[in-house]
């Protein structure tokens, strides 16, 4: 399969054909635009100088941001009582050592986590807020339902459902941004009052 630039310049480096192995060029349907159109991702076969390997492992960061909500709080809460308890239990039976602890305890913390709040993708700007988040994951999913649906009654309705969640989500994203702006400026205008001009 042979990919080309669209570039009408000769010299162009942009004009060279791309040769890509073929048998593995597929769909990527991570972007959510409101658009049919879809990255398009394949395996190319290239030679590297060297194969940079890094000493540590990666560090996990999870989205904190989830814990501001109240019921996730008490979700976190209580898996981490319930996993602290089976632990202890199984602490007290051996015979472990100070960095055995650690390690399962260090352990425990990072499953809860991941499970209840999940890893931090990217950062998202700080006014937006967790209602909108679920929104817009609910819009992701109703993507992922249009682009899996094999019938085209199904694809009708999954459309139908999918216009409905990306609505309401820029929807809400406006409502966010909005409220957002409305605390700036009164924050802003605080600060004038006070003689604060930082």
């Amino acid at each position: 399969m042979l990919l080309y630039s669209g570039h009408e310049e000769e010299n162009a480096p942009h004009t060279q054909r791309v040769a890509l192995d073929n048998g593995r060029c597929e769909n990527q349907e991570r972007p959510d635009i409101s658009s049919d159109h879809h990255l398009v991702v394949a395996n190319l076969k290239l030679k590297l100088k060297k194969n940079w390997t890094s000493e540590q492992t990666a560090l996990q960061r999870f989205s904190t941001a989830f814990l501001q909500d109240t019921d996730k709080i008490n979700e976190f809460k209580i898996s981490l009582n319930n996993r602290f308890q089976a632990l202890q239990d199984l602490l007290n039976e051996e015979e472990t050592t100070m960095k055995d602890k650690w390690g399962s305890i260090k352990e425990a913390l990072a499953s809860k986590c991941q499970e209840v709040l999940g890893l931090k993708k990217h950062h998202h700007k700080e006014w937006i807020s967790i209602e909108t988040l679920d929104k817009i994951k609910e819009r992701k999913n109703k993507k992922i339902e249009i682009n899996s649906s094999r019938t085209r009654a199904e694809k009708v309705q999954a459309q139908a459902e999918y216009i409905e969640a990306n609505k309401q989500a820029k929807k809400s994203i406006r409502a966010d941004k909005k409220k957002y702006v409305e605390e700036l400026a009164t924050t802003a205008e605080e600060a004038a009052r006070e003689g604060n001009m930082k």
